[in-house]
């Protein structure tokens, strides 16, 4: 893990404010429920882990997660979905970095790309089943889905949804890499 310098933290603020900026940009997917929505708030992120570490990566998917619930609030009181996006950004920008730093070419970012897309639907499919449904039941003081309706919208839903997010945010972040890949390896070659 890299040594954070005051380089360092300056850019982990900046890539911070504009994922927080990417956040409020966020649309839903027809036919998926509407409270699933799609932003490209993680790659900047991206772009921090692959630059200067998985904790800077962590660090700009911490602070977007608490300047939006400082910002927008939430509808439970308890940063419930916030907390569910910091998971989801942490469970695709970490096997990310580690695959593309044992690879580090542009079909390693690709396969990289993929298995953080899968990690993260299959992670956050099993985090929505135990945890993060059940909460928004109790937090919002819903009737509490039971097994099967929980296992069908993880199924029929957040899986699918968590898998097509990841693949755009994949075909995204190639488009942008493509473009800044000079830059970043002259960032990460000074930090």
């Amino acid at each position: 893990m890299k040594k954070m310098n005051i380089r360092t933290l300056t850019s982990v603020g900046l890539l911070s404010t504009l994922a927080y900026l990417l956040m409020l940009l966020n649309f839903p997917i027809p036919p998926f429920p509407s409270f699933l929505m799609i932003d490209f708030s993680d790659i900047p992120a991206l772009i921090a882990a692959i630059i200067f570490g998985p904790l800077a990566g962590i660090m700009v998917e911490l602070v977007k997660n608490v300047l939006d619930f400082f910002m927008t609030g939430s509808p439970t009181g308890v940063p419930v979905g916030h907390l569910a996006n910091f998971v989801a950004g942490i469970t695709f920008i970490l096997p990310v970095y580690y695959v593309y730093k044992k690879f580090e070419s542009k079909k390693g970012l690709t396969v990289a790309l993929a298995a953080g897309a899968v990690f993260m639907a299959v992670m956050m499919s099993v985090l929505n089943y135990y945890v993060i449904l059940p909460a928004y039941t109790l937090f919002l003081n819903a009737p509490a889905m039971s097994a099967p309706e929980t296992k069908e919208m993880v199924v029929s839903a957040i899986l699918p949804f968590n898998m097509i997010k990841g693949m755009v945010m994949a075909v995204v972040f190639l488009l942008i890499y493509s473009r800044i890949y000079v830059w970043m390896r002259k960032q990460a070659a000074v930090s």
